[in-house]
């Protein structure tokens, strides 16, 4: 049987249910519905006020460049082709486009990947009004694949909001702008669908980047344009697309370290990295013993978690510091270390020619040294 008090309790939100049941019945019986439902506020959509609010600083990219052809033997060629086409040595005139975003209004400076701009001859730079101007690119770096253009005789630019990638969570909304097979003013929407997603691990031996991933639809042509939040700020550079069946997955480089790249190429022109001399694969406490009960091994390695050194280079900061081949880094500045990306993370924070501490594991010793980065030498 149920308490006098709990009945109490329960007839006060039935009766509050029972008058608005008889208030909606009433409504549809007179037909007032429609005009109710157009009284009510429409709740404005997050994605639009987010992308309204970055889409001024979001310009298209297209740029030329002269391309060497393949080469031909003439002996193959017809001589009458040959006066037809005309000969088919040399280079050739070829056009790209990718998008950029505004950082900075008053210098009139671009951020876009390294790739969209890499070796131009000319830059055409069309802003969100429509304006088309002329760029040059201030520097470039490979390695993280950003670079810097400055838009010439550009005025009455807007300058996108940066945000804080370090904040960023799985599952965070995630908004993609720029100019897919240059359709300008394009908007795509998904999740971060995970963070510091090694690049190395999508076929990228030569860059340094832990990458946002997101499921935002990114094309050929978003190079270079914005990821950003549901607050509108610019949370990544789009950088990278896996296409193909069942694929669609997008990556960023985090706004963070797009900011300090930007910054270095704005001062200098170029970036400076920090370099180690090492070649590293992973290591685990499984793989190690799997290895050590095999007979045929060549090395006995240690039953941790770590990142392995392959190789020494010669006359590199590793071989001055005593690093050698076989030796499991587990540690760099007191941070576990469990692969190769998180020692590099590091050493891409350290400072040149600075004693950086490592804890290394070497047969069944653990040694401390000391390692002092260089800048990696330029391609070229």
């Amino acid at each position: 049987m149920t308490p006098p008090s709990l009945r109490g309790r329960l007839r006060r939100p039935l009766a509050w249910l029972g008058v608005r049941l008889a208030v909606l019945v009433l409504v549809l019986a007179t037909g007032l519905a429609p005009a109710l439902a157009a009284s009510l506020p429409v709740p404005h959509s997050f994605v639009a006020e987010a992308a309204r609010a970055v889409a001024p600083a979001v310009v298209r990219i297209d740029i030329e460049r002269d391309v060497a052809r393949q080469p031909f033997d003439p002996a193959l060629l017809d001589p009458l082709l040959r006066d037809l086409f005309g000969d088919p040595s040399g280079s050739m005139r070829e056009r790209g486009q990718g998008s950029g975003v505004v950082i900075d209004a008053a210098k009139a400076l671009v951020l876009t990947n390294a790739h969209v701009v890499d070796q131009v001859d000319r830059v055409e730079v069309t802003l969100a009004d429509g304006r088309q101007l002329d760029g040059t690119v201030v520097g470039s770096d490979p390695v993280t694949d950003l670079a810097l253009v400055r838009i010439r005789g550009a005025s009455e630019l807007k300058a996108a909001p940066l945000g804080d990638s370090e904040a960023l969570e799985v599952g965070d909304w995630a908004i993609a702008l720029g100019s897919p097979y240059g359709l300008q003013r394009t908007v795509t929407l998904g999740i971060v669908s995970s963070l510091h997603r090694d690049i190395n691990s999508l076929g990228f031996a030569d860059k340094r980047l832990d990458l946002i991933q997101t499921d935002a639809a990114i094309n050929p042509g978003n190079s270079g344009g914005p990821l950003i939040d549901a607050a509108g700020q610019v949370i990544g550079i789009n950088t990278l697309v896996r296409s193909g069946p069942g694929a669609g997955l997008g990556f960023a480089i985090p706004i963070n370290l797009a900011r300090r790249v930007a910054e270095q190429l704005a001062d200098g022109g170029q970036v400076v990295h920090p370099y180690l001399g090492l070649q590293l694969v992973p290591l685990t406490a499984r793989r190690a013993r799997d290895n050590n009960r095999d007979p045929d091994a060549l090395l006995q390695l240690p039953e941790r978690d770590g990142a392995l050194v392959q190789r020494v280079l010669p006359d590199s900061p590793a071989e001055t510091a005593g690093l050698k081949r076989g030796d499991l880094v587990v540690a760099v500045a007191e941070l576990p270390v469990r692969d190769p990306s998180a020692l590099l993370k590091q050493v891409e924070l350290a400072s040149v020619g600075e004693p950086l501490p490592l804890t290394v594991v070497r047969g069944r010793r653990e040694l401390s040294l000391s390692i002092r980065p260089a800048a990696l030498p330029r391609a070229g």
